[in-house]
């Protein structure tokens, strides 16, 4: 018998974490009689004068979210992060470790109406929300080592609101996950002399497996060790660090391809589909003095359905105890998504 990445099962190495993923497609054949989520796609009101995000309506904190009509940035009223708190005492002891971490938390609506989601948007209102992001960036950048803009979109992934918003989270300290790709990404580029994604996207590119959509400057794969079923990459086809690096251009093209994996995205299921996005680029704070040019820009799109609208991935038993695990192969995911079409489903 032949191997097949399609038929058997194997395991995948991502070299940005250093990790490994069991790839099971064989599993997508067996029956679920499991948890089944509610529907996605209940309509949402234009405006709800109960829900704060929403111009006009007085938050939790007695704060009043004034009527603004395009993007909206607040401090969140119950941020994780504060920025003026002391600083724990230092410990000796090799288990019992705790570190400073300061910042701050804001919360950023895309738009005034609470039925406008990023795929039905404008690229002229996307672009206004990268605009804001970038602003945000720069401003906050100059403290803060790290700046994790996210969007949790739909309940299912822990979104308690749902007005189109994301937030941005700003921190003293790096992360996990970013301090992880940046030393992989570091040893990558000590080895090579060029940014490990710089060479993946080419290499994707050539390949033409597990790509979603391309435009000019930008291309989103299904990477070849995504985790979650419908994971995506987004990544720039030249060497960019951050957002705030991006030209007008630049901006633009990258408001079309968050429109269109988007659209994608929704048409899968015909649903407003559900994820956890955000940006990686090169740290900030003291960092902008320092060379990245190990850093690639790039967005994650993590959704969480596997065979419908109402039946997701769960990552649970093996994937705590052991190591992730996908039922579906990246190149079948991106095949279906590629094949979906450009025009979004609610489209008249």
């Amino acid at each position: 018998m032949d191997f097949s990445t399609e038929d058997h099962q194997h395991c995948r190495f991502n070299p940005l974490k250093g990790e490994w993923v069991l790839v099971s497609p064989h599993r997508t054949k067996r029956p679920w009689s499991g948890q089944v989520e509610p529907s996605t796609d209940e309509e949402v009101p234009e405006f709800d004068p109960r829900n704060p995000l929403c111009p006009g309506v007085t938050r939790a904190s007695g704060e009043v979210t004034p009527k603004y009509t395009s993007t909206y940035v607040f401090n969140n009223d119950f941020p994780a992060l504060l920025n003026d708190v002391p600083g724990p005492p230092k410990s000796d002891d090799p288990l019992f470790q705790i570190s400073e971490a300061r910042g701050t938390c804001r919360v950023m609506c895309f738009h005034p109406k609470s039925n406008v989601t990023i795929p039905v948007m404008t690229i002229s209102e996307i672009c206004t929300v990268i605009d804001k992001w970038i602003e945000e960036l720069l401003i906050l950048g100059k403290e803060f080592l790290w700046i994790q803009i996210f969007e949790n979109k739909g309940a299912i992934m822990g979104c308690s609101n749902p007005h189109p918003h994301c937030q941005i989270w700003a921190s003293s300290f790096f992360p996990n996950e970013p301090a992880c790709k940046d030393h992989h990404q570091r040893e990558y580029y000590k080895r090579h002399g060029r940014p490990m994604l710089l060479d993946y996207v080419e290499k994707e590119l050539q390949k033409k497996e597990r790509i979603v959509v391309k435009n000019d400057d930008w291309v989103v794969v299904v990477p070849f060790w995504a985790v979650w079923p419908y994971e995506t990459l987004l990544l720039p086809r030249m060497h960019i660090q951050r957002l705030s690096d991006l030209s007008s251009s630049q901006r633009k093209s990258l408001a079309e391809i968050m429109k269109a994996i988007t659209i994608k995205y929704d048409n899968l299921f015909k649903c407003s589909f559900p994820y956890s996005m955000g940006f990686h680029g090169a740290p900030t704070g003291i960092k902008l003095q320092e060379d990245c040019s190990h850093w690639l820009l790039h967005g994650i799109y993590y959704p969480p359905l596997l065979r419908s609208a109402t039946i997701k991935k769960f990552m649970v038993g093996y994937e705590l105890l052991a190591q992730a695990q996908r039922d579906l192969t990246p190149e079948k995911a991106a095949d279906q998504l590629r094949n979906l079409p450009d025009k979004h489903y609610k489209s008249s």
